[in-house]
């Protein structure tokens, strides 16, 4: 058996290339010419700070465009112009008012008496109608603004943030006898999380999650009856209205839901911020992989022309549906999962197909 071999020293001689260089760097460096000062370009400017590596690759800061000065010079105007509009409206209508309330005193004391109590009873009855909407306005800006509170919070990990956008999200759905049970849970757990990320995915699955729930039954039931309707009408009008219709019932429902609770006012806000919300993710229209889901589980040919229009229709309310979801719900899926059209496919395809089965044996 071999012996084990002692440990050795060995001394590495550096080689004289690299002694030479180090000999006559300082003198290199000291031989350098200053750099000549240089002009860069207006959009370009490449920022050093002293606190980096000078050797690594330098941040380049690109100049944005300032805005169009045309598309603000048009929306102030049209802000003038309705505005304007609006001023001289007021006054017509107040005039007409006026011209009819003294025209009813010629004529009888009584009725002028009566016009004029009609008439302060309609104005006391608009500031009301008013209010109600700045307030149900002043709610749906609540929760977009909720929203990108939690998301910064997410992001920035922050104990104080998250606590405060808890905090907001409780008293937002107190009214909710759904959220009771999370809220009390979450009350007790909330000394008990430090990470800021957590405790607001942790409020979103205690507080919210019933709510989502209750949110897809919605969906899935007004997705049923626009299939079922339009499958039966014999009108394509009939159709376009019954779903829009829905459509809107069911944007409606989804704020109440999670506590919005909009006027007609916040109900047009709301709408208009739902159709945008399906601009930016694309899916305003069906495409060819939910006609390819279709085909690919054999569902066309187990289900007639007008049951298969249905079926697509009740998925579109059900586009519109889930992107009422995240535009109402106070805080963005995190911790739990964004519904999908795979969640009411299958159950949407089984009530079509049943249905259709019942149509077919009540022919016979």
């Amino acid at each position: 058996m071999t012996a084990p071999r002692k440990p050795a020293a060995f001394r590495i001689e550096p080689e004289a290339e690299t002694r030479q260089q180090r000999q006559e760097a300082p003198g290199a460096r000291q031989a350098e010419p200053p750099r000549k000062p240089r002009a860069m370009k207006a959009d370009v400017a490449l920022v050093i700070p002293a606190e980096i590596d000078v050797f690594g690759e330098p941040d380049m800061i690109t100049a944005e465009p300032p805005p169009a000065i045309g598309s603000r010079k048009r929306s102030l105007l049209g802000s003038i112009f309705f505005g304007a509009m609006g001023v001289l409206v007021s006054l017509a209508v107040g005039l007409w008012t006026d011209q009819l309330i003294r025209d009813l005193f010629a004529r009888a004391e009584w009725l002028g008496w009566l016009a004029a109590g009609m008439a302060a009873t309609a104005v006391l009855a608009l500031a009301v109608i008013l209010i109600r909407e700045f307030l149900a306005i002043a709610r749906l800006v609540e929760v977009e603004k909720l929203q990108k509170r939690a998301l910064d919070a997410i992001a920035r990990d922050d104990p104080k943030a998250a606590r405060s956008v808890v905090d907001e999200l409780s008293a937002f759905v107190a009214a909710k006898p759904e959220t009771a049970a999370g809220r009390r849970a979450l009350a007790e757990l909330r000394g008990e999380i430090i990470d800021g990320g957590n405790l607001v995915r942790l409020a979103e699955a205690e507080i919210l999650g019933p709510l989502d729930a209750r949110a897809k039954v919605m969906i899935l039931e007004a997705a049923k009856r626009v299939s079922l309707v339009t499958a039966v009408s014999p009108r394509a009008l009939v159709d376009v209205a019954y779903v829009v219709f829905e459509a809107g019932r069911l944007i409606r429902r989804l704020s109440e839901l999670y506590g919005g609770r909009p006027g007609t006012l916040g109900f047009f806000r709301l709408a208009r911020s739902v159709l945008a919300h399906l601009a930016v993710t694309g899916s305003i229209a069906v495409g060819d992989s939910f006609v390819q889901q279709i085909v690919g589980h054999g569902l066309a040919a187990r289900l007639s022309a007008k049951l298969g229009e249905g079926v697509v229709n009740g998925m579109m309310t059900a586009r519109i549906g889930i992107a009422a979801m995240e535009t109402a719900r106070p805080l963005p899926f995190s911790a739990a999962k964004r519904p999908g059209l795979g969640d009411f496919l299958s159950a949407l395809t089984s009530f079509a197909a049943r249905k259709d089965t019942e149509t077919t044996g009540a022919g016979k």
